[in-house]
């Protein structure tokens, strides 16, 4: 038997190997999500930002240098967020987190959509209502598996909750 046969059992480099890859495809599971959705919204805003600057908005619009600062925090807070959920042990609570986690996101780019692309402050204001609610099961979920997680999920709540006041003033304000 050589130096290199262990009888098929993974030695030191493999289970290193194993479990560097591991690592990385926890990475990717926080990080890609995040910055394709982070993308996807960009994308989906640009469309919108003339029309934008032409609407009425209430009076506690931020200025719109706010966004870009604030939105980063919020993702970067997101991708380190889910990157501990990833990391415990697979469970039936940790799998309803994630799932909570991903479809949040889902609906955090479709905002843009709805509200930018299409132009449409009605359809956005029921999009981030259901963004909220889901933030919010998922700050629930997240909880008892790791309040650190949960923590970091609640000033991007409390931000989808000022924006969904922003959404429903300019709403409002649009009423004739």
């Amino acid at each position: 038997m050589s130096s290199f046969d262990n009888g098929g059992e993974a030695g030191p480099v493999e289970a290193t190997g194993d479990r560097r890859r591991r690592q990385i495809m926890r990475l990717a599971a926080a990080i890609l999500p995040v910055v394709a959705a982070w993308g996807f919204a960009a994308l989906a805003t640009t469309p919108g930002t003339a029309w934008f600057q032409t609407l009425e908005k209430p009076f506690f619009n931020p200025p719109n240098w706010v966004f870009g600062p604030v939105w980063t925090l919020l993702y970067l807070a997101m991708i380190y967020a889910a990157w501990r959920i990833l990391g415990l042990p697979a469970s039936r609570r940790r799998q309803r987190a994630l799932v909570l986690f991903y479809v949040q996101l889902g609906f955090n780019a479709l905002w843009s959509v709805a509200f930018f692309t299409l132009q449409s402050p009605g359809f956005g204001l029921v999009v981030i209502a259901i963004l909220l609610a889901l933030i919010l099961a998922m700050i629930v979920a997240f909880r008892p598996l790791d309040r650190v997680a949960a923590w970091l999920m609640v000033p991007y709540a409390l931000w989808v909750a000022y924006a969904s006041a922003l959404n429903l003033g300019i709403v409002v304000l649009a009423l004739p």
